[in-house]
């Protein structure tokens, strides 16, 4: 918020922390939201860890199956496809808390609560705001959310995969 004047941030009724801007950065500063906010290798390295501990849970519970009891290849494929869940549930997560915060940048306007939720009320961004929250939309939040698609489209392909692997064998 360095590039908005000093008169601005005392005309707007907005609480700090429901500001578009504010919103960004608390995103970009959280630990579970940071992943996808430098590279894409970024995302997927906690994604894997997250696969590889729900990974012994979903063979234990994909044993109990008795036709993939005598069969260790497809359970082990049944197994890992069922692992994904878990990284795709955390992908999923990424992908409304960056989507709503890139919503809000976009807007011309603010929705905002000044004590509550019964009392709505809606803000419109001076012209210096708006085009702030433009670029920091297009050149920052954007990038994550090609990030986040990447990984939920990588995520689907290997269920998918796992899940026809599982099946043919």
């Amino acid at each position: 918020m360095e590039g908005l004047e000093a008169d601005d941030l005392g005309t707007c009724p907005v609480p700090p922390e429901q500001r578009p801007l504010r919103q960004y950065e608390e995103l970009r500063q959280s630990w579970f939201f940071a992943w996808p906010s430098e590279s894409l290798a970024g995302l997927l390295k906690p994604l894997a860890i997250s696969w590889l501990l729900v990974l012994p849970l979903t063979l234990l519970v994909a044993s109990g199956s008795w036709v993939l009891r005598h069969d260790p290849t497809r359970l082990v494929a049944a197994g890992m496809a069922a692992a994904i869940a878990l990284p795709t549930l955390l992908l999923v997560r990424q992908w409304l808390g960056w989507s709503t915060v890139h919503a809000r940048l976009m807007r011309e306007r603010v929705d905002y609560e000044e004590s509550g939720w019964y009392d709505g009320q809606v803000w419109e961004k001076p012209l210096a705001w708006r085009q702030q929250d433009l670029l920091v939309a297009q050149h920052q939040v954007r990038p994550v959310l090609g990030r986040l698609q990447q990984a939920i489209g990588l995520a689907a392909v290997l269920m998918l995969l796992g899940a026809s692997l599982a099946r043919a064998l």
